[in-house]
């Protein structure tokens, strides 16, 4: 019995709530409480270096007032014979431990990372509520590290930056004495039944029109596994790596003087990087979005996240130069006609082979954002440091429902950081790190000698 088809002891105030397209998508990777998009490692962590005196007392009651303010944290989507919905849960207060911080002998940021990476390898159930939990390491008394962790069906990584905005404002409150005054955020059912409403219209006839021409013969690009898949459930790491200074540098430099944005510049390198590894010359790989085209939901929690598909057709192309300029075409075009990747889906099924065949895995490509970073903010007293800057990778970490993930960052000094996230059934650590060495290569080589011909290199 799959997550999803379990039913609440509560009632569903208000009635039926339905699903969003994301939360459909979610429910087809459903594979049961311990693996996919449901499974008990399918989470987001984040933590926050805190230099000063915590009061763990109002933070945990600032902690309860996020949860009430974002009925998303208090949510569980089901299915039965009717299909899929949502029943929101009333309030109820969300864990917060107090720990020390392991000493293994190396520095404090050395020793925050790996707490951060500990909190990052271990299980949280979806039908656990709330969907968030936090837990506060101290080196000493003035000195520690606060660590977020959410379901991802709950959550995406611009709603950690929402939560933890909504969390220092609530915690000066109470630590000062009183209680958050903040204005109602709109919630996500409420997204979800604005999706359902618009569902049909001129403007989505429109949209999908395009996307069946942009993607008509296509199919997303697989990267071919070192072991087929079988059937036991997924065993994720990540390997986590930090481009020079100069790299970083000059891959902005050249974004600036090519009218493009990091992601263009990025996804151009990644377009030719997955040429060179499959052979393909026509590449689709997947990115996601924000979702968040209303701004109305901008302060909102959930998984808002959306995929969409990048075709970069490199047939044509004679240089990195002219990869780039597909790169930034694909990004404009799909970014003015996005709507919920599963009305793209309707029209283009084939776009989603790769999924079925066991020798290959889609990896997708993905810059972060961060849209209220938290960094250097002082609350109450305590100065408040987003932790960013991770070079430690894991054998264990969270998962994704399937294949494998790749998501840079633009750190607060310029230098870029990533990590690929990829399941150790069927990738070896060797193929992973030599992914993002070649990456690095290709990078390189189109910022300094953007007019080098494909066949070159």
């Amino acid at each position: 019995m799959t997550i999803t088809d379990v039913r609440p002891e509560s009632n569903e105030p208000g009635g039926r709530i339905p699903l969003s397209y994301n939360q459909e998508f979610l429910r087809g990777f459903d594979k049961g409480a311990t693996d996919g998009a449901f499974g008990h490692r399918h989470i987001l962590v984040c933590g926050w270096r805190v230099t000063g005196t915590v009061d763990p007392d109002a933070l945990r009651g600032a902690l309860d007032d996020v949860v009430a303010r974002h009925e998303i944290l208090r949510t569980s989507v089901l299915g039965d014979a009717d299909g899929g919905h949502q029943v929101v849960h009333p309030p109820a207060p969300a864990e917060l431990r107090v720990v020390d911080v392991p000493d293994d002998g190396g520095t404090r940021e050395e020793r925050a990372e790996a707490f951060l990476n500990d909190l990052d390898a271990t299980p949280f159930s979806v039908t656990r509520l709330p969907h968030v939990r936090a837990v506060l390491g101290r080196f000493d008394a003035n000195d520690g590290v606060l660590v977020l962790v959410t379901h991802h069906t709950a959550t995406d990584a611009w709603s950690l930056q929402v939560i933890m905005r909504d969390l220092a404002d609530a915690y000066e409150a109470r630590a000062g004495g009183g209680r958050p005054v903040t204005s109602a955020a709109p919630q996500y059912q409420e997204f979800a039944r604005r999706q359902l409403e618009q569902a049909d219209g001129p403007r989505t006839d429109r949209e999908r029109g395009y996307w069946r021409d942009r993607l008509a013969g296509a199919q997303i690009t697989g990267v071919t596994t070192d072991r087929p898949r079988e059937e036991v459930p997924s065993a994720y790491g990540v390997h986590r790596f930090v481009f020079d200074a100069e790299l970083s540098r000059t891959v902005a430099d050249f974004a600036r003087t090519t009218r493009s944005t990091p992601f263009m510049v990025l996804a151009a390198a990644y377009g030719v990087l997955l040429r060179r590894r499959t052979g393909v010359t026509d590449v689709v790989f997947p990115t996601f979005s924000s979702g968040r085209s209303d701004e109305r939901f901008v302060d909102s929690v959930g998984p808002f996240f959306n995929f969409v598909p990048i075709r970069i057709d490199t047939t044509p192309c004679a240089t990195l130069a002219d990869v780039l300029d597909r790169a930034r075409a694909a990004c404009l075009g799909a970014y003015e006609h996005e709507i919920p990747f599963a009305r793209i889906a309707e029209d283009s099924p084939a776009l989603l082979a790769p999924f079925a065949d066991g020798f290959l895995a889609v990896v997708a490509f993905e810059v972060l954002q961060s849209p209220f970073p938290l960094d250097d903010r002082t609350v109450a007293g305590a100065r408040f440091t987003e932790i960013r800057h991770r070079v430690r990778s894991q054998e264990v970490s969270s998962a994704i429902p399937d294949g494998g993930l790749w998501a840079m960052d633009v750190l607060p000094g310029g230098r870029l950081a990533g990590s690929l996230k990829f399941d150790r059934n069927r990738f070896d650590e060797a193929t992973a790190v030599g992914l993002v060495d070649e990456f690095r290569t290709l990078l390189r080589r189109l910022a300094e000698a953007p007019g080098t011909a494909l066949a070159d290199l």
